[in-house]
């Protein structure tokens, strides 16, 4: 894609999201239990460095920022980031490209991305930017969309209702790691999004306690995990 063409893409993404983040605000997003399992996963120390890429209105912030963090956040959107100053004042948060990070050489201990690898333009661009700014022995947290999901597969793809407009997209298991491994970031482990687990098990039994920070072992195979949570670190 060129560079001109890309600028016009990223206008109409960026446009897209200002647009999403007025109307819907944090009805858009899941709620903050949902991001609980990244900061169990990255389990800062305290005084840590994060990033967090795509930050939307700030709720993975929030939840790093709890464990002591001392986080940053970028976003294309403007309402994103004048949302999650708002809503998490701890956090530095600026609004910027994901494939143009505006820190220094291995400024954090850890990044995240959750939900937003796959509407990037240039991920491999994107991807080498994380690890310019991630520390040698930092690791990265991506959650990224599964194309052989069932859902994806049979309905959202083929019928194309895919929200084009933010440039929706998804990979395969092997399409995924292959990306990584391409850039130079090896697997340290792959997890299946624990939410929709968690809306199954608040539907069926209201009052049972959940800790939503801690990663569980399902019974199904990876394959058909709705979207994956990849944990990451320089090969």
């Amino acid at each position: 894609m060129d560079q001109a063409l890309s600028m016009t893409e990223q206008i109409k993404i960026k446009n897209w999201f200002d647009s999403n983040y007025r109307r819907w605000g944090f009805t858009y997003l899941r709620p903050l239990q949902a991001y609980q399992i990244f900061g169990g996963i990255l389990n800062p120390s305290k005084g840590d460095t994060h990033l967090d890429v795509a930050c939307g209105l700030g709720l993975l912030l929030k939840v790093m920022s709890q464990r002591g963090a001392v986080c940053n956040g970028v976003d294309l959107s403007e309402e994103a980031v004048r949302r999650a100053k708002e809503y998490c004042p701890e956090a530095s948060i600026q609004e910027a490209n994901a494939e143009a990070l505006p820190f220094a050489d291995q400024t954090f201990n850890t990044i995240s991305c959750i939900g937003s690898m796959e509407r990037m333009l240039d991920r491999e661009k994107a991807l080498k930017e994380q690890m310019r700014v991630l520390r040698s022995d930092g690791k990265i947290c991506l959650m990224v969309r599964n194309s052989e999901h069932f859902f994806w597969k049979y309905f959202w793809k083929p019928l194309g209702i895919q929200n084009n407009k933010g440039h929706q997209d998804a990979l395969n298991l092997e399409e995924w790691t292959e990306l990584f491994a391409g850039v130079g970031l090896k697997v340290e482990a792959i997890y299946p999004d624990h939410w929709p687990y968690y809306k199954v098990i608040r539907f069926l039994k209201p009052k049972r306690m959940i800790n939503f920070s801690k990663v569980l072992r399902f019974p199904f195979s990876i394959r058909g995990a709705y979207e994956f949570i990849f944990v990451l670190k320089k090969a």
